[in-house]
């Protein structure tokens, strides 16, 4: 397989949590929520097409760290981040729930959570590609 497909995902993972940032400077905090998720998730669905596999559809991140770990990658670096936190923040930081818009429902506080997490994903995925 070619690296650039990898490679592909990787800079889109870096790019959507870069875009992520400045949202969440600008106050937009379910924009930077939903591109905060989108990073981590293109970050492990890259990892996952590094050794060779095509990435499950779904956005749940506990799912895509499953797969990684049964083809033997130690996940245990992502135990205590909250993937699961940040896999509901897909769907509720794009859809209205009722009649509350996202930017009613999310703060600063909620997308520098899901920045940091983010950003955790993408360094365990980077030191995962440097042990290789």
């Amino acid at each position: 397989m070619s690296q650039a497909r990898p490679m592909a995902w990787w800079r889109q993972a870096r790019n959507d949590l870069d875009l992520a940032a400045v949202a969440s400077r600008n106050g937009f905090h379910a924009q930077a929520c939903f591109f905060a998720t989108q990073a981590a998730e293109k970050a492990l669905k890259g990892a996952i097409v590094e050794l060779g596999l095509a990435p499950p559809h779904t956005h749940g991140l506990p799912k895509l760290v499953e797969v990684l770990a049964e083809q033997g990658v130690d996940a245990s670096g992502l135990a205590n981040l909250p993937l699961r936190a940040l896999t509901r923040m897909t769907v509720t930081s794009r859809y209205p729930l009722e009649d509350t818009a996202p930017m009613d429902l999310f703060e600063t506080s909620d997308s520098e959570q899901a920045i940091t997490t983010a950003t955790a994903v993408l360094a365990w995925v980077e030191r995962l590609d440097q042990a290789a």
